[in-house]
């Protein structure tokens, strides 16, 4: 007996016992969602070990540095901005209500989590910097308390913008505005410091506006609306289903086991991912969303059978036999498609996206499931009087309705105008490549709230006053990595050389020692790891001679072994590479280069620093906002900072033994490509202006893992993709037993992806995380409809002989189930164009695109192609004994396997095109040889020989 005739038996014979088994297996594993863990971020779409995701830890601990809550306040009706009295005495006010917002950690009572006072920025809590005095500076804050008269507030401003180092970064060049940053301990903090600074701005009255962003906002809220929104759109988007299938079936009582289908499915996914310890990260909370049109459509295929099939006479029982009958195979093969377009991102190297499509790949599978046993175990649970005037024989209007009418004129319209329809839809296609020509992969966290939202509004507002809220750091480091080089210990042999002609003018009997030092420098260069170990044992020598001397009593000797330690002393400073004024100077001008190049907003660096406090021991003037010539200049300069109210905020830009430095970068837009923009700048810049020592660098900073982590998953999905691609064909292929309908059933999901992909290139719209997404969801939707179309075509054709009469059939029962189905996902998942996330827009604007594309092109492009290809189509022969006899059925399918064993090859192993060639080259013949082969064997002998016969 066969699986379909024996799933269908069972299920109507023992309909309860199903029923039963159903409310089960749901229940259990609805009792682990409680146990849900939420992961709101989108860091973790990168896993731990990930290369850029190490060196941004290591950054953020090697320079102190944490997530940034950004808060402007704006006052554009004030001809003075906020620098009025009452503006600055809010934001003081402000500032003090920040400072309070930590709380005991709850792992460690003992530690406080939430904004770090001590690096908190505002007016309140940083130095104005000046001159205190000849070669004296001084550091007061720059706002101790608001300001009680205009005067002051206009000293404040003024004294704010002398500092370049504040100026774009913590007042706006036009005076309007002040922004303060709120170090968090833990980004995801972010909500909750967001919603207790709402709370407090809210008690503020005036003509002040107050802004809150920054990436960890933005990620953190997006996170939490998102769940919101779950709990609102899927909801909404089944009650549209749900009326759209009663007006279609009219049967309140039927209409409602897709539904029941729909949530069996969602609940048991989701519990099966939340018992196997997975958090529910953004990407695996939209599950439901992405589950629902899938779990709903076979479900709609067969209430539309069952609709068009029931008769009184008939029954409930074996019109539900027929329906199964006809459309267990396709239902089959339609969930397994699905199933393998999500599985297939279980082999993307991002985390969350592997867990998505893994566990939507297995809902799809228990849906499957549920719809082949349960849908004919419900409908068994429907007394026969329930279904009077149920069905096309009772409902006879229906056959004279608006959808009917225009079904049958638009077969009609495929025979006739078969070529032009043909000739049309390969100009759409061409125009459709040429979009996605013009696709770019761009995304951005905030930009996945609409305009209107308060967060979006914010990032517009504060980016067009300030140097950038999108945080980015260029860690700059040794690239010698202090390793000892022929280069280094001839310098330092040369300068001791000239330090020795120095010693012998004034200590002729230092000749010897000079001699001897200069030795040691050529021969323990071998004995030490690095330069640092190198120069200290050269300290450490002469240390040692100078207390020998000491004890001795030769005075001579005691001053020559200190000009000795004096030197090396240096040469260890010289070691230190960001005290350098040659590289404080390259940093500089690659901060101007940046700047001048629009590539970023602001940049801060110890260069920066350096500057600043030269400019004021000099005599504040403009043209001394420079570099020092000298390394004893810059360590004063460095010295002087250390007795500002807050020294350590000189860490945040250089590490404690100056061996890297970190430039804080600011961008005003949070784009993947305006990042990349950045990258590449500075890559153009390090090409074209060689470094004054060895430096390599590296990025850190939440916008650049924004980048890399999208770029990653958007090119991991496209190689996805094009594997699922390959694996729908092969089973297409294998469905009807030939390579040429395998094809055929491709053209709609080919067309549907590249129309929707053209049309995305065409109006501009980014190539981004939840349009990646959906390239999955397209693959299994839009295969759906051509399984279902083409297998009933075949059934057809075998009954009347020619496509002119199977036409009018066609176009009859087969065409209303797909157009049924369209219009009720089209239709219901169009409510989620009202969400205020951008995802939740996209997702509704695909899948209408989706179902009405891949529908309307079944239905147009696949008779028509039939049309013209009828005698190809259906040259007839008996099955052969096994796919086996088929020699280029088994070649073809074995070329695609190849393909893709090739694409996974590159994927994983990163095996260029030659080697793959030459894999290819091996394999391809011995497929060929074994399909010949078996072709050739003597039971397919034995088969053409009865097919001659017959």
């Amino acid at each position: 007996m066969k699986l379909k005739q024996y799933a269908t038996d069972f299920s109507v014979e023992h309909y309860k016992l199903i029923t039963v088994a159903v409310v089960l297996f749901t229940l259990l594993l609805a009792l682990f969602i409680p146990r849900i863990r939420v992961d709101t971020d989108p860091e973790n779409m990168l896993s731990e070990d990930e290369a850029v995701r190490v060196f941004h830890n290591l950054t953020k601990k090697q320079f102190t540095l944490n997530d940034i809550v950004v808060v402007g306040i704006i006052n554009n009706k004030n001809p003075n901005g906020v620098f009025n009295p009452v503006s600055l005495t809010r934001v003081y006010e402000l500032t003090e209500f920040a400072k309070t917002l930590s709380w005991p950690d709850e792992e460690n009572p003992d530690e406080q989590t939430g904004v770090i006072e001590v690096d908190l920025l505002a007016p309140s809590t940083v130095d104005y910097i000046g001159q205190g005095g000849p070669g004296e500076v001084k550091f007061e804050w720059l706002m101790k308390k608001p300001p009680a008269t205009q005067a002051q507030a206009l000293e404040i401003r003024d004294r704010a913008m002398s500092n370049p180092l504040l100026k774009g970064t913590l007042v706006s060049e036009d005076g309007k505005a002040v922004c303060l940053y709120l170090p968090l301990t833990s980004k995801d903090l972010s909500y909750r410091v967001y919603s207790r600074l709402k709370e407090k701005i809210a008690t503020f009255k005036g003509d002040e506006q107050y802004h809150i962003t920054g990436l960890p906002v933005a990620e953190d809220t997006f996170g939490v609306e998102m769940f919101i929104q779950m709990a609102i759109s899927a909801p909404l988007a089944m009650i549209v289903i749900f009326l759209l299938m009663l007006f279609f079936f009219r049967k309140l009582v039927l209409v409602i086991s897709p539904m029941i289908v729909a949530m069996v499915s969602v609940i048991s996914t989701m519990g099966l991912l939340i018992g196997l310890g997975f958090p529910v990260h953004i990407m695996s909370s939209m599950i439901p969303i992405f589950l629902m049109p899938i779990a709903v459509v076979d479900s709609v295929h067969i209430l539309s059978e069952f609709f068009d099939l029931y008769t009184k006479e008939k029954g409930r029982v074996n019109a539900t036999k027929e329906v199964m009958s006809n459309l267990f195979t396709p239902m089959l093969y339609t969930s397994l498609t699905s199933a393998a377009g999500f599985a297939s991102l279980g082999l993307t190297p991002i985390p969350p996206v592997q867990v998505f499509g893994v566990f939507v790949a297995i809902g799809i599978m228990i849906a499957w499931m549920c719809t082949i046993t349960f849908v004919p175990a419900y409908i068994m649970m429907i007394s026969e009087k329930s279904l009077e005037n149920f069905g096309h024989e009772a409902v006879h209007i229906e056959r004279q309705n608006r959808l009917t009418k225009s079904l049958h004129l638009t077969g009609r319209f495929t025979y006739n105008k078969a070529k032009p329809i043909l000739i049309g839809i390969v100009l759409v296609t061409a125009v459709a490549v040429y979009g996605i020509t013009r696709i770019q992969i761009n995304d951005n966290p905030v930009k996945w709230f609409s305009k209107t939202h308060p967060i979006r509004r914010a990032d517009i507002e504060l980016n067009s006053h300030f140097g950038g809220t999108y945080m980015a750091y260029l860690v700059l480091e040794d690239a010698t990595e202090g390793n000892i080089s022929t280069e280094f210990v001839d310098s330092l042999r040369n300068r001791w050389l000239k330090k020795g002609s120095e010693l012998k003018e004034e200590i002729p009997k230092s000749a010897d020692m000079v001699g001897e030092l200069e030795k040691l420098l050529l021969s323990g260069a071998s004995d030490e790891k690095n330069r640092r170990q190198y120069v200290d044992k050269f300290i450490e020598v002469a240390n040692k001679k100078i207390e020998t001397a000491e004890k001795a009593g030769r005075n001579t000797a005691v001053d020559l072994w200190y000009e000795v330690a004096d030197f090396f002393e240096l040469e260890k400073e010289r070691l230190k590479l960001f005290k350098q004024p040659q590289v404080l100077n390259y940093i500089s001008g690659l901060q101007t280069y940046l700047k001048e190049s629009g590539l970023i907003g602001k940049s801060n660096s110890v260069a920066d620093v350096v500057k600043k406090v030269h400019q004021e021991l000099i005599d504040g003037r403009p043209e001394n906002y420079i570099i020092p010539k000298t390394s004893a200049a810059v360590a004063q300069c460095l010295m002087q900072f250390q007795s500002s109210h807050k020294p350590k905020d000189l860490w945040h830009l250089v590490t404690y033994d100056y061996m890297k430095a970190n430039i804080w970068i600011q961008l005003t837009s949070g784009d993947n490509k305006d990042m990349e923009k950045v990258v590449k700048g500075v890559e153009d810049f390090f090409t074209e202006n060689t470094p004054p020592v060895p430096l390599k660098y590296n990025w850190a900073g939440l916008t650049y893992i924004n980048t890399v982590w999208q770029n990653k998953m958007v090119f991991g999905m496209l190689q996805s993709f094009m594997g699922s691609f390959i694996i729908v064909f092969i089973m297409m292929t294998i469905l009807f037993r030939s390579p040429l309908w395998g094809i055929i059933c491709m053209i709609p999901l080919t067309i549907t992806i590249a129309v929707i992909y053209g049309i995305i290139g065409l109006i501009g719209k980014d190539y981004d995380m939840p349009v990646a997404i959906l390239s999955a969801l397209t693959l299994g939707m839009s295969v759906d409809f051509a399984i279902h179309f083409l297998e009933r075509v075949r059934a057809s054709y075998k009954e009347t002989g020619s496509w002119q009469s199977s036409v009018g059939v066609m176009f009859g029962d087969p065409a209303r189930a797909i157009s049924r189905n369209v219009i009720v996902i089209a239709i219901g998942f169009l409510p989620l164009l009202a969400a205020p996330l951008v995802p939740y827009k996209t997702v509704g604007i695909f899948l209408c695109a989706i179902m009405a594309l891949s529908g309307a092109i079944t239905l147009l492009v696949l008779p028509a192609i039939i049309k013209q290809a009828e005698k190809v189509l259906f040259r007839f022969r008996l099955a052969p004994a096994s796919v086996g006899c088929n020699c280029g059925f088994c070649l073809i399918i074995s070329v695609a396997t190849v393909v893709l064993l090739a694409v996974n090859l590159h994927r994983y192993w990163k095996l260029g095109p030659g080697r793959l060639l030459w894999i290819s080259v091996i394999i391809i013949p011995v497929t060929a040889l074994t399909c010949g082969i078996m072709s050739r064997r003597q039971a397919c002998k034995r088969t053409d020989t009865n097919e001659s016969e017959a």
